[in-house]
């Protein structure tokens, strides 16, 4: 039986990854104050699944473990942020084909009552 290596993470790795989940944040919420249609959502997603990139690779030690679950983490998350990517440019162009799916189902709804 193979034994689990243990491995040592130096701090400065840690305050680079940190400093980077930092900037990775304001730049999403910089990037929500712009105009951008539907590409604010996937550029937001696309931040995301980097950010939990890093949050997987260094602070739950994926990067030294096994590779196989490098590449299966990683696969997994880049097909869960395609599809969402795909569904929310679905969902922000439906009302060029049909204008009635565009609108609100229940207009009265207390979510749109301060528009």
């Amino acid at each position: 039986m193979k034994q689990h290596a243990e491995h040592i993470t130096p701090v400065k790795v840690y305050i680079a990854v940190g400093i980077s989940l930092l900037i990775l944040t304001g730049l999403t919420v910089t990037i929500s104050f712009i105009d951008l249609g539907p590409y604010n959502i996937t550029i937001a997603l696309i931040i995301a699944s980097i950010k939990a990139l890093l949050v997987a690779f260094f602070f739950m030690h994926i990067f030294w473990d096994n590779k196989f679950y490098l590449v299966i983490f990683s696969g997994a998350l880049l097909f869960l942020t395609i599809f969402l990517t795909l569904t929310m440019f679905d969902t922000e162009t439906r009302g060029s084909i049909d204008e009635q799916k565009a609108k609100p189902i229940k207009s009265e709804a207390p979510i749109y009552q301060n528009q």
